[in-house]
């Protein structure tokens, strides 16, 4: 069985977060839900706090397929500054482990050169951050092990993206039909 690390850190954006939880839970991954505080109460963008399954001291990367980050201004700006999950994000690239980011979470990634001829998406307003990336304006790009997502309105396209790199297109296509997808 597949599994995943989302995190989290205030000001996230909870659908774009949660979204993809969901999705990858009816897909049959294992996600861990990880907060990157030492508590494991975080509140999101619009005040709904959430429980988490991890602090980030708790979780064990060396398991996880996939590293994936939830997008909202401050909740990407306070992920990027956390020091263990930036070198960890780095040590999953390097190694060719998938890594995604949503909605602003995108810009971390540029701003580590991780998208250098990439096909990459963010929210509108944030190119500029997607340094060295070929932006496009599709709702989720998938470049080698490299997923990016453009936002909330996009969290489900991202969910069912992970889940057909993960457990296959079938198990995508029935979890979409199984939750009235429509795209």
């Amino acid at each position: 069985m597949s599994r995943i690390a989302v995190f989290f850190a205030e000001g996230y954006e909870e659908i774009e977060a949660l979204a993809v939880v969901d999705i990858c839970r009816r897909s049959g991954i294992c996600v861990d839900m990880v907060s990157v505080y030492g508590q494991k109460q975080v509140k999101g963008s619009h005040n709904v706090t959430v429980e988490m399954d991890k602090t980030f001291e708790e979780a064990e990367f060396d398991a996880y397929d996939m590293l994936v980050l939830p997008g909202g201004k401050l909740g990407t700006e306070n992920l990027e500054a956390h020091e263990g999950l930036m070198a960890q994000i780095d040590a999953f690239y390097r190694a060719g482990r998938y890594i995604a980011a949503i909605c602003a979470a995108p810009s971390i990634f540029g701003h580590r050169g991780i998208l250098k001829g990439r096909k990459a998406c963010c929210y509108p307003t944030f190119e500029s951050h997607l340094e060295g990336a070929q932006v496009t304006e599709g709702p989720v790009e998938i470049s080698d092990h490299v997923i990016t997502s453009r936002g909330m309105g996009t969290a489900l396209d991202l969910g069912l993206a992970i889940s057909g790199l993960l457990c296959g297109q079938e198990k995508a296509r029935d979890v979409a039909a199984s939750i009235v997808y429509r795209r």
